[in-house]
């Protein structure tokens, strides 16, 4: 006989093989996909805010959401494996301390931003720039070498001048 757990272990391998949910924190914008019924048509309305709480749970996992909509707050809790919830998309990693992002509900303006996470790109992306930032140095050395013979042209042309002017 299968226990509760057992259970819903084995509708939440059945969900997430349908299911693609991205790894997301506390203190990340994400735009949430919510399925709505209007009488016989469904339509899908995002919801996009900050994430200031997530409940890892199993099958019962959830997470809040948070947006300023129209100057008033707005919160609201999703069930993380909820046929409600069509799609999660993260906009961009937000930087905290905190598990629980609680303290944002007494902020207002610029003192409730969130810092941004600096993701660092580390690999093939490190060589490609570093290939081309020899060839950006030949070129500069290139045209460095130009301007010094550009000058000197400059100023025996201008003797020229002088010399020509004297004469007159």
């Amino acid at each position: 006989m299968k226990n509760i757990e057992d259970i819903n272990q084995a509708n939440l391998q059945k969900i997430t093989s349908k299911k693609k949910i991205p790894d997301f924190f506390p203190g990340d914008t994400i735009r949430v996909g919510v399925r709505i019924v209007e009488g016989k048509r469904e339509r899908v309305q995002n919801f996009e805010g900050v994430c200031i709480a997530k409940k890892s749970r199993g099958i019962n996992s959830s997470f809040a959401v948070r947006k300023i909509s129209f100057g008033e707050g707005v919160e609201r809790v999703f069930a993380l494996y909820s046929p409600v919830v069509s799609s999660i998309k993260v906009i961009r990693s937000g930087k905290v301390k905190r598990a629980k992002l609680y303290y944002l509900r007494d902020r207002k303006g610029k003192s409730a931003r969130i810092a941004e996470k600096i993701k660092k790109n580390i690999g093939l992306d490190v060589e490609v720039k570093t290939a081309g930032s020899e060839a950006e140095k030949e070129v500069v050395s290139e045209k460095k070498e130009e301007k010094k013979t550009n000058p000197a042209k400059k100023i025996t042309e201008k003797k020229e001048v002088k010399k020509s002017d004297n004469l007159k």
